[in-house]
Order: structure tokens, then sequence, then C-alpha cells
């Protein structure tokens, strides 16, 4: 009904949607040390303040929630929609080639710069919306309210602040996912494990054993010390290790020791699939070795058999399991520290909406145990899930089938987004599939004609919502 119109004013705002996205990315707002009256430091606070004023300018009844959120509602009515993105973004590195992190640009076709796609490209998409119904003068008979963070990116803090004086909108997007619409994010088990046996002199041994920082990724690199092995049975083991597991292993000596570095590729925990391993490839390798045995070894070499290696849906463990909605289980060990005497280490599962703490947190407990391990206590987060024929999703796929001329499938994901806690919020845009915006990554960047797409949709969803 007011299709045209929407669009002819979006497309008379591109520019001045481009100067307000850069306003934003010009400020570095990743989190810092908390200040007075900025609790994750003076950028993330500045980056809400701007964000503050543009809301105001364009005739939006603002609010600042003491630099955690700051808030924007258009619309007299009951409160219908809200939408959610965040102004933080994370660290950068040395590595960005056509431009600097903070130094937006504008290159065929894209804009560069920290933040462009995640999430200050999308949270400019979702005002401008806003902007455009209020300037237009389209009615609403509820109201819609755009929420913007500043600690997504460090846990969303900042939303258990807003969320203890606000009560959660009766449907929430975020536009800080993919296109068509993210209705679903597996549960997740990431846990703690460890153990403490006696100290073994004999030889060969091993001295020392390192893999992985975070638990969420797949380790690409692992390092392991070996006293008293000789180099031929290493060089043998290894040979098989690498044709076995595909990963490099490299080593030298040092007197009576070898230092071992085993190489692998980086994945994300939700799609272990994609990576390689170094960590389950080096407890591979050690199984081949003729270690001494000891109660040391003997746990290093039943972790192998729990996490063996390309094992990513949980099957030695016997906690593999799907479903048609929500997909497959995934497994990663994503950190190992040992060394003789104790070892400490990290696994990360993603679940499916079958999953439940008896078949699968029990069952993993007990499945440390039994190998001589305690795993860290506690449920696993539950699934968060918004049936896809619910009028809500069904109105998010309508706005961009419509837009899009594609027909839209809800999607299943592993990760978590920034809606995970809500009851009724799903991921909406601006993500396209086959388009990788370099998120997280050197020279981030959003396309423009996704960014302008995405406010007419976006627009489109809150016509119909709030009427």
């Amino acid at each position: 009904m007011y299709r045209k119109r929407i669009d002819a004013y979006i497309d008379s705002k591109k520019q001045e949607m481009l100067e307000d996205l850069k306003k934003l990315v010009r400020i570095n707002s990743q989190r810092e040390d908390a200040q007075p009256g900025m609790p994750y430091g003076k950028g993330p606070a500045m980056a809400l303040d701007a964000a503050e004023e543009l809301m105001r300018g364009y005739g939006l009844n603002t609010r600042n929630y003491d630099h955690y959120v700051v808030t924007g509602d258009l619309g007299e009515g009951e409160k219908e929609l809200d939408i959610l993105a965040h102004l933080d973004v994370v660290p950068v590195t040395d590595g960005w080639t056509v431009t600097e992190p903070f130094e937006p640009l504008v290159l065929d076709g894209k804009i560069y710069g920290r933040g462009t796609s995640d999430d200050k490209g999308p949270a400019i998409a979702a005002l401008y919306a806003l902007r455009a119904i209020r300037e237009l003068q389209l009615p609403l008979k509820k109201s819609v309210r755009l929420v913007l963070g500043s600690d997504e990116e460090c846990g969303s803090s900042d939303l258990e602040y807003y969320y203890s004086k606000e009560k959660e909108a009766p449907c929430t997007f975020t536009p800080d996912g993919d296109f068509p619409v993210i209705n679903l994010e597996k549960a997740r088990l990431s846990r703690e494990f460890e153990a403490a046996f006696p100290q073994s002199r004999m030889l060969p041994g091993i001295e020392r054993l390192k893999a992985g920082d975070k638990v969420n990724v797949v380790p690409a690199k692992a390092e392991a010390v070996f006293v008293g092995l000789a180099e031929a049975e290493l060089k043998q083991a290894a040979e098989k290790a690498a044709e076995t597991t595909k990963a490099q292993f490299a080593w030298k000596k040092q007197e009576n020791r070898i230092v071992l570095s085993v190489k692998g590729t980086a994945a994300h925990a939700s799609t272990p699939e994609a990576g390689n391993n170094a960590l389950t490839a080096l407890l591979y390798l050690l199984t081949l070795l003729p270690i001494a045995d000891c109660g040391g070894y003997r746990r290093l070499c039943a972790l192998s058999r729990m996490f063996p290696h390309g094992d990513t849906k949980g099957e030695a463990l016997k906690v593999d399991m799907a479903d048609e909605e929500s997909g497959a289980l995934t497994m990663n060990l994503g950190i190992l520290d040992y060394q003789d005497g104790s070892l400490k280490g990290a696994f990360d599962s993603r679940a499916p909406l079958c999953a439940t703490d008896e078949n699968l947190t029990e069952k993993m407990r007990k499945a440390f145990a039994d190998a001589g391990m305690q795993m860290e206590e506690g449920a696993m987060i539950p699934a968060h899930h918004v049936p896809a024929d619910s009028y809500f999703v069904r109105t998010l796929l309508e706005s961009y089938e419509r837009y899009t001329g594609i027909k839209g499938k809800p999607l299943a994901i592993g990760g978590g987004t920034y809606v995970h806690e809500l009851e009724r919020g799903v991921a909406f845009g601006c993500g396209i599939e086959g388009v990788d915006n370099h998120m997280h990554g050197d020279d981030e960047f959003m396309e423009l004609d996704t960014l302008f797409l995405s406010a007419k949709i976006f627009a489109d969803v809150i016509l119909k919502l709030c009427n």
C-alpha cells in the first residue's frame, strides 16, 4: 500500500544514510574499562550519545538507560515491536588494506569500516525505516522502539540491565544476523573439565601439552613437549597421523626433548566440520607413540577416544542427535592444557531442540567420570525457538519475499544472537547468503544495496506489525 512512497523516500536519503553511518563508524566503540557513568568505557558511551542525537533529530522520543542502551520510540499506541541492534564493535588488527578501521570509505558499491555490517550499518537501516514512516506520516496503531545496545560483543550485559527495567515487547527482531530470518538457535553446552593424577618420571613421557584459548573456536594450533622420545619413532607416527588427520606436524629437538607443533584450520565451534582440529589431531598422534604408561597418558588417550579426530557430531560419546527443524548436534574440543600431574580443558557443543540435560549434559558428565576426569557443574543453555508458523515469523518472511522475490525459509543456527534470551525474539537481516562481509575481520564492509534494501524491508515490517 505504501511501498512506492517508502522506496522513493529511502532512495532520496541514501547519501544521508551513509553520512550518518560514517558518524557512528568513526567512533571506536570497543569495550574498555568502566568509568563513572560509562559502564563499558568512553567509546561505547560516545556511540550511544551519537545515536541518540540522530534519533532525537529525526523526531523519535529517546531515553538513555545509564549508557547501557539508548532507545527511540515512534508512535503513541501500545508497544508492539522492539528492534534491537548494537553499537559496540570487536577489536581490530593491523591487517586492514582498503581503509583504516575507523575511517569509513565508500568504494565500489560498499562501505568499509569496523561496524558497517556488525552492527552499526543495520542499526542505521532500522533508524531510517522509522524516519521514513514518521516523515511520510504513515499511520501506526501501535508503537515501535529502536533499542541500541553497547555490549553485545562481550556478553550482552547491556540487555540484562535494560530488561531489568523494561518488559520484552510482543515481537522483537535484531538486524544482527541473516536474511530471511533466524528463528532457531541451538542449545549450548560449554564446559570445562579437569583431572589430577600422580606425576610420572617414566620415559618416554609428555612434559607438556597445550592447545586452544577459546572454547568456541576449533583450535588451529597445538603443541607438545616430549622427553626421552626417539625422533625416529615420532617421525613414523607423525607421518601416519598426518595422512589420517590432514594436519601438519613439525618438530625440533632440544637435547633430550622434542618440541612438536601441530597446524590445523580454525573454524567457529558452531560449524566445527569447517575446520581441522589441531588438538584432536595431536591426541590421535599420542595414541601412536610408545609413551610410558601412567595416569596422565591414560587420560589423554581417553580424550582421544571421546573426541576422535573428525568426529564433530559427538558420535563416539553417543550423544549424536538431530531433528528436522534444528539439524544435528555439533561437538568441539577447544582447549587443553596438560602437564605431568594435571590437565584442564574445555569443550563446546551446540545441540538441537531434542537435546536435554538428561540425554546430553549428564551423558557427557558420566563419560568424563568414567575416564577419570571431572566436568564442570551446570545445566546447558536451552535452545531458543520462535515457531516458524507464528504470525511474527510469517510477517517477516512476507516482507523479505516481497522485496527480494526470493522464497524465504526460516534458518536454524548453532551460534547465538542478541535475542537468544528473549522469548519472542528472532534475527532478521542484514546478512545475505553468499556475501562474506568480513564481519569481525579485516576490511569489514556492508554492500550499499543491502543497506538500502534492508531499510525498506524494515519499514514494511513495522507497518504490518504495528497496524
